[in-house]
């Protein structure tokens, strides 16, 4: 069911970058949203795991320079990819003290779970195990993939509203649709609901990376403590993380307080918790 209603998603997302580009520019517009969305989305394949690595500034964990870090989370990691049946991601070391991490790659087999420092000195090794299950959940559902084109769709949305706002909406006597109504929808209308369908389908997929934890690791209590530590430590450390990667981290990087909290891309830690204790009954 998580599965259809992702499909069914970003087929809308990807429905209001096409109809969003044709009111703005009748046939033109639609064909500039159509080139827009298909190489946004082949650059964030082949890219976005670089770009979420370097942005982070994660250094790769290797048995002889981060012997303690790796004698730690490899054995882990080896445990829970035999049960799930995947290959053994690389493995990365996120020098903040803000308790997180995240998952990226486009596929099981270039697949990365990148943790911080903090998490590592906050958790005992049943929440530890819980979290890196939930980022090897969100290896095997491909969520790492679906994010990043949701991101990407819903960035080509804005650009185009941007666009709109600046040059306002044209037609050509020749090409229907379009206008001056047709740019301010796209400006206005297309960036919001581009939002919110980005935020429903992460959600999802965060609640279906928690079942995966608790499902592999047998244990949805470790799940349950290690996101109310997540929740409580974020808030005391503070993670200055860009907007448009916070939807990749176990739980969203708290900085500050801001009204875009209300648009947050992940389901509060209590409808989480209460899900897990659904599963665990």
């Amino acid at each position: 069911m998580n599965s259809i209603k992702t499909v069914l998603l970003l087929g809308l997302l990807s429905g209001v970058l096409l109809v969003g580009g044709q009111a703005m520019g009748g046939r033109n517009g639609l064909m500039m949203g159509l080139v827009l969305a298909v190489g946004m989305n082949f650059f964030s394949y082949f890219f976005s795991e670089k770009m979420a690595l370097m942005a982070s500034g994660a250094q790769r964990v290797s048995e002889l320079e981060h012997t303690d870090v790796y004698a730690r989370i490899a054995p882990i990691t080896m445990r829970l990819t035999q049960k799930m049946g995947l290959p053994m991601p690389k493995l990365w070391l996120i020098p903040e003290g803000a308790p997180n991490a995240f998952a990226t790659g486009r596929n099981p087999s270039h697949s990365s779970v990148a943790v911080t420092v903090g998490l590592l000195e906050l958790m005992n090794d049943r929440e530890l195990e819980a979290v890196i299950g939930h980022e090897l959940g969100h290896v095997l559902h491909r969520d790492i993939l679906i994010s990043s084109v949701a991101a990407t769709l819903a960035a080509a949305i804005t650009f185009l509203g941007r666009m709109a706002f600046f040059f306002g909406g044209r037609r050509d006597e020749e090409d229907e649709g379009g206008g001056i109504v047709g740019g301010l929808v796209m400006m206005i209308v297309a960036p919001i609901a581009a939002l919110l369908i980005q935020m429903a389908i992460s959600r999802t997929r965060e609640y279906s990376a928690d079942g995966a934890a608790a499902k592999y690791t047998g244990d949805p209590s470790a799940m349950i403590a290690a996101l109310q530590k997540l929740e409580m430590w974020s808030k005391r450390i503070p993670m200055d993380v860009p907007s448009a990667a916070a939807h990749m981290y176990i739980i969203k990087p708290f900085n500050g307080e801001t009204m875009m909290r209300l648009f947050s891309t992940h389901p509060s830690t209590e409808q989480r918790i209460e899900r897990l204790r659904n599963l665990a009954a």
